[in-house]
């Protein structure tokens, strides 16, 4: 299994930036895919950000150009950095992680990001 350890939310003003981590229990080299999804209160989860071990990443329309994920190798992490941050990006964010032969899903516990005045 995956261990998966998030931090980093938090209350930002709108046009500001919050970076968020998820720090994995096995190597992302073994992972199939890493990303986020994120939650808003009333909605769908939806995926925010997602990244393969090679490099290539996926985002949803309404972050791109402001949102960037990336993994550390390293530290066993994928990060997120969120910038120009709006209103609609509150929401409760969570790691996910593709791994196994199967591709089983892995999962956070979800971190809150606010985005107020």
């Amino acid at each position: 299994q995956v261990q998966l350890v998030e931090s980093g939310g938090g209350l930002v003003q709108p046009g500001g930036s919050l970076r968020l981590s998820c720090a994995a229990s096995r190597s992302i080299f073994s992972l199939n895919s890493m990303g986020w999804y994120r939650q808003a209160p009333g909605k769908q989860r939806e995926l925010v950000a997602s990244l393969t071990v090679i490099g290539s990443a996926n985002y949803a329309d309404s972050v791109k150009g402001r949102f960037t994920i990336s993994r550390d190798n390293v530290k066993n992490t994928v990060d997120l950095q969120m910038n120009s941050l709006k209103l609609e990006d509150t929401a409760v964010y969570y790691c996910n992680v593709k791994w196994g032969s199967r591709s089983r899903d892995y999962w956070g516990q979800g971190t809150q990001v606010t985005v107020s005045s």
